[in-house]
């Protein structure tokens, strides 16, 4: 097969041993890459309910078959593992350089298993891999780490993933950091390396890649690239995420101070990709491989965080910027900086402060308890101290590390009403009460309460749905999304070429070009599908029931609270019927589990969750 490298890289940390796999034409027809290659490897190599900090659940590192080749925004790797958040199935996306390198060094992916005996890191030079003594970097933050491995071995050009404290520590919402501005940021799979005692992942590729096509590959890669660079991305080159954020604000459907609003216009037009345009003239880069280059990196010129830089995103200013209430986007660009240092998630982090700063505000959580900080909505020095105390588990920080729902449980005390997230991972920004086709795919998400896994906010800002109506036909609108971004994640693409990369008819014909092989629109369709109820079958293999397709009791029993759209609710009504519409869709019962006939259908007979 071409453009795949036909081999899977397998690590025993605890015995430092290393073998291959060799891949087979029919195994990447069915599960494409990426994506695919992650959920099927967690199934069949994890333990059933196991730990997510046991030795025995598997880290996996993915790319896709187009990683590497000419194609637009397909260079980015996948990791998956048993998620220490959500104690369902953990995965997230990365760019950068690091998938494309793996690719050039010879693998498609790497499974990890065990835990080594003291801080290691591992070394893939081509076909030699090398277990590395990283005592000198435990302790050190990310980008640190990364310059250090790049200084011992030699090579400025080699690509490494890598871990911070909050990592090393398990916080539960631990990223892992690859170029210094790209995280893997979602659902904690950074503390699945730090229990594994693997503190970074560095590669050097020097093998060529050959495509079945390359002609007409190359071709048709010219047309997408100028596609890339039209109307269709003119926001994301300009301003990048933020670019958006101020219309957002205006239609209601940004949460702000932990929910309580969701609109704040002077919150947002400090943070809109225009203003900062002009105040700050962040640099666009570019992901390998991107015409379109989003990433808004920011360097301080001036005032108290002079010389600080960080890729600041919209999410990112979601979490700790309208979470928190704090609205200073200096502080904003040194608040993403340290995240990215410590290696934790700009959202997670983010919610879960909001909560904490809800909790002092209704008296739940005392100055004695935060040790002397004023935890008010709006104090972003309070915010740049809590980060660090996550990051290393320090007084107050060791109950944030645990996420808001952990968190919530814990202290108790009513807290659980507001603490946001599905399914134990934090929500994004957008507010599900007034966006119904976004409230079901968040509740549906396997990852949970996760923005990438549909979309489906594309339904309501494109005036395709009255997004502040439940309807039945969201069911298979959601369904269908979900399908297609499962065989996006697998190959990888950026979604950012949504607009420009369609649908189905495209990638085959990109898959073809660059693989030799053919797969149909229907397979390909059938393949997301499969990839999908993998997902969810291995959720419900770990615990996964109807009751956590919910949110907290915030989202039904508050309606919103400010804003064009104050007033408007989501009710346990809507779940139903969503719900309902979206199992009925996919053909699962009406408890939400793939029956039997449906995984033989989709060639899944190997899942043994008890389904019928």
């Amino acid at each position: 097969m071409y453009s795949y490298r036909n081999k899977v890289l397998h690590v025993d940390l605890t015995r430092q041993r290393i073998e291959s796999e060799t891949l087979q034409e029919e195994f990447c027809r069915k599960y494409i890459g990426g994506n695919g290659f992650g959920i099927y490897y967690l199934c069949k190599n994890a333990p059933p309910r196991v730990e997510p900090f046991d030795p025995a659940n598997v880290l996996i590192f993915a790319t896709g078959p187009f990683a590497g080749t000419c194609i637009p925004s397909a260079g980015k790797y996948i990791v998956h593992a048993k998620s220490p958040l959500t104690f369902l199935m953990g995965e997230s996306v990365c760019s950068g350089s690091w998938g494309p390198t793996l690719k050039w060094a010879g693998y498609d992916a790497v499974v990890i298993t065990g835990k080594a005996a003291q801080p290691t890191y591992l070394f893939i030079d081509d076909d030699s891999v090398q277990f590395k003594d990283a005592k000198d970097l435990w302790g050190r933050d990310s980008w640190e780490t990364e310059d250090m491995i790049k200084e011992t071995i030699g090579d400025r050009d080699i690509s490494v993933a890598a871990i911070g404290p909050a990592g090393e520590n398990l916080v539960r919402y631990a990223c892992i950091t690859s170029d210094k501005s790209r995280q893997a940021g979602r659902t904690g799979m950074g503390a699945v390396m730090g229990s594994k005692k693997l503190k970074a992942l560095a590669v050097r590729g020097s093998k060529s890649l050959e495509v079945a096509k390359i002609d007409e590959l190359v071709e048709y890669c010219n047309r997408l690239y100028k596609d890339c660079q039209g109307d269709a991305t003119k926001y994301y080159r300009l301003y990048g995420t933020p670019g958006g954020m101020i219309s957002l604000s205006e239609m209601g459907i940004s949460p702000t101070r932990n929910w309580q609003q969701s609109s704040d216009h002077v919150l947002h037009e400090e943070f809109t990709g225009e203003t900062t345009k002009e105040r700050y003239h962040p640099k666009m880069i570019a992901c390998q491989g991107c015409p379109i280059a989003c990433d808004p990196v920011t360097v301080l010129k001036n005032g108290p965080y002079k010389g600080t830089t960080a890729s600041v995103e919209q999410e990112s200013l979601y979490g700790l910027g309208l979470s928190t209430g704090v609205g200073n986007y200096q502080l904003m660009v040194k608040a993403t900086e340290f995240s990215d240092r410590y290696g934790v998630d700009t959202i997670s982090v983010g919610v879960t402060i909001g909560w904490a700063m809800e909790c002092y505000q209704k008296g739940l959580l005392t100055r004695e308890d935060t040790g002397g900080l004023e935890l008010k909505f709006g104090n972003g020095e309070a915010v740049l101290e809590i980060i660090r105390k996550i990051a290393y588990r320090k007084g107050i920080g060791d109950l944030l590390a645990e996420g808001v729902k952990r968190a919530s449980e814990k202290l108790g005390k009513d807290s659980q009403h507001f603490a946001m997230h599905s399914k134990g991972l934090e929500l994004p920004d957008y507010e599900v009460r007034g966006l119904k086709v976004c409230a079901l795919a968040f509740m549906t998400s396997t990852r949970g309460g996760h923005h990438m896994t549909a979309s489906a906010y594309d339904f309501d800002l494109a005036g395709k749905v009255e997004g502040t109506k439940a309807d039945p036909a969201y069911g298979r609108l959601v369904a269908d999304r979900e399908n297609l971004w499962a065989v996006i994640d697998s190959l990888i693409l950026c979604k950012f070429t949504r607009k420009v990369i369609t649908g189905y008819e495209q990638i085959a014909e990109l898959y073809r070009l660059a693989t030799g092989l053919f797969l149909s629109v229907e397979e390909l369709s059938l393949a997301g599908e499969r990839i999908y109820t993998l997902e969810k079958s291995y959720n419900i293999r770990e615990g996964w029931t109807l009751k956590d397709e919910t949110y907290p009791a915030r989202i039904f029993k508050e309606p919103i609270g400010n804003g064009p759209l104050k007033g408007i609710r989501f009710t346990e009504e809507e779940r139903s019927l969503l719900l309902e519409a979206y199992f009925k869709a996919r053909g699962w019962s009406a408890e939400g589990i793939p029956p039997k006939e449906k995984l033989a259908k989709l060639g899944l007979d190997m899942v043994t969750y008890g389904g019928n």
